[in-house]
């Protein structure tokens, strides 16, 4: 009876190694290639469970996940100027034809990479040679990392990879030309700040200028329409003085001269000398008023 347990458990366990042998999974993050004596078969792109001979085919998977590679050093181009930058990178890729990818590089990320470095290379040493310091510093970066995006694809293609993405990292100047270009930076804020500054004071003036000329038309605007209402008081007001005379101007005679009367000997200081048959004592010598 223990040999017969023996016997099943030993029947189930090589059932298990053969049925390891002869399915396999891909799950969708990756795509496989199935081999028979080193040469390909089948590709596997769709997620799931698959068989293959056992012994005679084997399976090698390739990651469809994007990845990415930092160059190791830092890259040393010369601009339109000749000077020295340092330059870091990186780059984001994916492959997107594994048979593609199989057949040329053979299935190996590190040539792949290696490939796409050249070809980047390449094509920043001949974008920084047409720039200036400044231009590759901070002017064009994002129009350089186009352009070798566009410029990798073409090479990725051969290679049944897509290039994600291209990314400058840093643009570092060399420690000799660092300085120059810093003062000429600074020179150029300097430049920009000066012009801004004469322009706001020009329009300042200008707005100043503006103002005081408003000013003025006010003014005069505000002066004219007082006199002209002065005149018109002054012209009612003797409108007035006339009709009044001319209803009674004995009576309108006499309360002029008490006015003036009034005035003259407003304070116990003042001293008048006058002729008693002057007109201005008429009043006093009991005349008027209808005598």
């Amino acid at each position: 009876m223990m040999k017969h347990y023996v016997g099943i458990i030993a029947g189930l366990i090589v059932a298990l190694i053969l049925l390891n042998l002869t399915l396999f999974t891909v799950d969708q993050r990756e795509n496989a290639i199935v081999f028979r004596f080193g040469e390909m078969v089948s590709i596997k792109k769709e997620p799931g469970l698959y068989a293959r001979i056992p012994f005679l085919d084997n399976v090698r998977y390739f990651e469809t996940r994007i990845v990415s590679f930092d160059i190791a050093d830092p890259e040393r181009f010369l601009t339109s100027e000749k000077k020295n930058v340092s330059v870091s990178y990186f780059v984001k890729w994916r492959i997107v034809d594994v048979q593609q990818y199989y057949l040329r590089v053979d299935g190996d990320e590190g040539r792949a990479e290696n490939r796409l470095q050249q070809r980047i290379n390449a094509g920043l040493r001949d974008e920084f040679s047409k720039r200036t310091v400044h231009e590759v510093v901070s002017g064009e970066r994002d129009k350089i990392m186009q352009i070798q995006l566009r410029n990798a694809e073409k090479d990725a293609q051969e290679m049944g990879v897509q290039v994600v993405d291209v990314r400058l990292k840093r643009v570092d100047l060399s420690p000799e030309i660092s300085g120059s270009v810093y003062s000429r930076m600074e020179q150029e804020r300097k430049r920009v700040a000066n012009e801004s500054r004469s322009r706001g004071d020009a329009e300042s003036e200008r707005i100043r200028a503006d103002a005081d000329k408003q000013r003025e038309v006010i003014i005069a605007e505000a002066y004219r329409q007082a006199q002209q209402n002065k005149g018109e008081g002054d012209a009612k007001a003797a409108q007035i003085y006339s009709q009044a005379y001319q209803q009674d101007p004995e009576f309108y005679a006499f309360y002029r001269s008490l006015e003036a009367y009034k005035q003259s000997f407003k304070s116990k200081n003042d001293v008048l000398i006058l002729e008693p048959q002057s007109e201005f004592c008429k009043y006093f010598r009991g005349k008027g008023l209808g005598k």
